[in-house]
C-alpha cells in the first residue's frame, strides 16, 4: 500500500512538472502549423498560377475563421476546464493536416487553412490560460512570457522548416503536413497525463454565444495595449501574406526557403527579445517594442524600395525585437489583473484584436496590389504600421503603472 501510494504521488508530481513544457510545445506546434503553409505558397503559384491577391485569400481565411472560433469556443474552457479543449482542438487540427496532405486545388487549401484556423482558435485562450496555471506560484510571469514567446516561436520554426522541407523534399507538402499531424496525435495523446488546471463551472453553453468582455479591472490596461498588439500582428500578417512575393517578384529571390528565413528571423528574434527583457518591467518591454517596431518597419521599407536584400534583412530583425517585446509586455502587463477564472476569455479578446490586426489589413492590401503594384501597396502598409506603433509609444508613455516580471 505504500508502494501505490508513493508510485501515484511520484506519477502526479512527473505529470504536473510535465504541464509546463508540454503545453508551452502544443501552443508552439498550432503556431508553426499557422506559418508552415507560407513558404509553400510559392509552390502553389507556381502550380495552380495563383496571384498575390489569392495568396493573401489562403493567408486571411485562416485568420477569420481562427477569430469566428475565439469568439464562439474561447472562454468555454473557463467553465468546461482546460484539457477537453485542448484535446478538441488538436483533432480538428489532425483534420486540418490530412486536408493539406489530400489538396489537389487551391480550393482545398482555403477549406484546409478554414479549418486549420478554427482548430487555433478554439486552443488559444485554453493553451495560453493553461500555460499560465501550470507555471509555479511564484513564478507566474514565467508563463506569461512562455504563453507570449511559444506563437513567436512556432512562426518562426514552421516557416523555416517548411521552406528548408520546400529546398530539398520532393514531397515538401506530404513531408510537412503528415509529419505535423503525427506530432499533434502524439502531444493529444499526453495531455491526458497532465493536471486539469482549471475548475468546471456552469455557463458552458452560455459561454458560447460571440462576446468579448475584459473585466473593470483589466479596462485601462487592455486599451492602453490596444495599439502595441495591432502593430504587432500587422507586422505578423505583411510578412505571412505579401512577404513571399516580395521575395520573389522585388528582391528577387526565387528560392522557397528565402521567405522561410525572412518569417523566421522575425519570428525568431520576437521570441528571444522577451527572454532577453525578462528583468524589465511590462511597461519598459512595451515601449521598446514599440520603438523597435517603428524603427525595423522603415528600415525594411528602405530595403524593399532601393531592393537590399541585407538591409531588408537588417530591417527584419530590428522590427522582430518590436514584434516579440511589445506584445510579450502587453500579455506580461494583463494577466495579473484578471482572476484564474476570466483569464481565457481576456486571452480570447487579446487574440480577437490580434486576429483583426492579422487579417483585415492584409486582405485589404491584397486587393490593392493589382491596381497599385506590390511595392506601392507595401509602403502605404508600412506607413500605417508605424503610426501604430508611435501610438503604442505614446499609450505606454502616458499609461498606468508598470509591472515587474
Amino acid at each position: 500500500m505504500p508502494y501505490s501510494i508513493h508510485t501515484r504521488e511520484r506519477s502526479a508530481r512527473t505529470s504536473r512538472i510535465l504541464a509546463l513544457p508540454l503545453l508551452s510545445v502544443e501552443l508552439l506546434a498550432f503556431f508553426f502549423a499557422a506559418s508552415a503553409p507560407s513558404p509553400l505558397f510559392v509552390l502553389f503559384q507556381n502550380r495552380w498560377s495563383l496571384g498575390a491577391s489569392t495568396l493573401t485569400v489562403i493567408f486571411a481565411v485562416y485568420a477569420i475563421a481562427l477569430l469566428v472560433a475565439l469568439l464562439t469556443a474561447g472562454a468555454v474552457s473557463d467553465h468546461i476546464g482546460r484539457k477537453p479543449v485542448v484535446v478538441a482542438g488538436i483533432l480538428v487540427q489532425i483534420g486540418a493536416m490530412a486536408m493539406f496532405v489530400a489538396a489537389d486545388g487551391v480550393y482545398w487549401i482555403i477549406a484546409a487553412r478554414v479549418v486549420q484556423g478554427l482548430a487555433t482558435g478554439i486552443v488559444t485562450g485554453a493553451l495560453t490560460a493553461a500555460i499560465v496555471e501550470a507555471a509555479p506560484p511564484d513564478k507566474k510571469h514565467v508563463g506569461a512570457m512562455l504563453g507570449s514567446i511559444s506563437p513567436l516561436a512556432g512562426l518562426a520554426l514552421g516557416a523555416l522548416s517548411s521552406g528548408l522541407i520546400l529546398q530539398f523534399s520532393d514531397t515538401p507538402v506530404l513531408s510537412t503536413f503528415l509529419s505535423l499531424a503525427v506530432f499533434f496525435a502524439v502531444t493529444g495523446v499526453l495531455t491526458f497525463f497532465i493536471p486539469e488546471s482549471a475548475t468546471p463551472r456552469p455557463g458552458a453553453l452560455g459561454s458560447l454565444i460571440p462576446r468579448v468582455s475584459i473585466p473593470p479591472t483589466a479596462h485601462t490596461a487592455f486599451l492602453a495595449s490596444v495599439p502595441a498588439i495591432i502593430s504587432v500582428w500587422m507586422l505578423g500578417g505583411l510578412y505571412l501574406s505579401l512577404i513571399p512575393s516580395t521575395m520573389t517578384e522585388i528582391l528577387h529571390i526565387h528560392a522557397g526557403l528565402a521567405s522561410g528565413v525572412a518569417i523566421a528571423v522575425l519570428n525568431g528574434v520576437g521570441a528571444l527579445a522577451p527572454i532577453v527583457l525578462r528583468e524589465r518591467d511590462s511597461r519598459t518591454t512595451t515601449l521598446i517594442g514599440a520603438c523597435a517596431l517603428a524603427a525595423g518597419v522603415t528600415i525594411t521599407l528602405i530595403g524593399i524600395g532601393v531592393g537590399s536584400v541585407p538591409v531588408f534583412f537588417i530591417g527584419t530583425a530590428v522590427a522582430g525585437v518590436g514584434f516579440g517585446s511589445a506584445f510579450s509586455g502587453s500579455i506580461q502587463h494583463l494577466s495579473p489583473l484578471v482572476e484564474p477564472h476570466q483569464r481565457a476569455e481576456v486571452f480570447a479578446a487579446l487574440y480577437v484584436v490580434s486576429y483583426l490586426s492579422f487579417s483585415i489589413p492584409a486582405i485589404i492590401a491584397g486587393r490593392m496590389v493589382a491596381p497599385f503594384g506590390l511595392l506601392q501597396t507595401e509602403l502605404v502598409y508600412g506607413a500605417v504600421l508605424v503610426a501604430m506603433a508611435l501610438a503604442a509609444l505614446i499609450t505606454g508613455l502616458v499609461g498606468g503603472p508598470a509591472r515587474r516580471p
